[in-house]
């Protein structure tokens, strides 16, 4: 079985749409394994706030059998796939990691870029795999957000209830 780490987003009803993703993640792949809920601003054009976290799962699927389950969840959140890159979501899935795998795989890089670039993954990411080694940085998820540039994007955690528990672990 794989360890895999996925990013969700979303800013359009975003409640309930990562609930949805939640609730379809858990039904597809067993017992997740879920950050805390934070809250960005958006990032590459003008809109409203997402709502971001991580989640690890494990599968014995191939990678792109994987890939496929997340974009129908993703479509079953009414996913516009004509939407500009940089635009307003219902949900957003990316697959993050896969072990301690650094290939490309069925068409997916892994480990996937954005972790070293946003905070919006990199902290819920080092909230759950902390002592996990990025396997091209060589250093842990924990490791590279404490050296992370906190200033360079603004992020906040949440308070959000899946099944009625509070599954954000810090709130102001």
């Amino acid at each position: 079985m794989a360890i895999i780490y996925l990013s969700l987003g979303s800013n359009i009803d975003a409640h309930a749409n990562i609930v949805a993703a939640l609730d379809g993640l858990e039904e597809e792949f067993g017992e997740l394994q879920i950050s805390s809920v934070y809250e960005s601003e958006s990032i590459g054009f003008e809109g409203d706030n997402f709502f971001n976290l991580v989640v690890g799962i494990e599968s014995d699927e191939a990678i792109g059998e994987v890939s496929r389950s997340l974009k129908a969840l993703e479509n079953s959140c009414q996913r516009d796939r004509s939407a500009p890159r940089f635009s307003a979501r219902t949900l957003d899935i990316d697959i993050l990691s896969v072990d301690d795998r650094h290939a490309v795989i069925d068409g997916i890089d892994l480990p996937r870029g954005e972790i070293l670039k946003n905070a919006f993954v990199l902290l819920p990411l080092s909230e759950i795999a902390g002592d996990y080694l990025h396997p091209v940085a060589g250093l842990s998820y924990g490791q590279l957000w404490q050296d992370y540039d906190k200033s360079s994007q603004k992020l906040w955690p949440v308070a959000f209830a899946w099944r009625g528990k509070n599954i954000t672990r810090v709130c102001d």
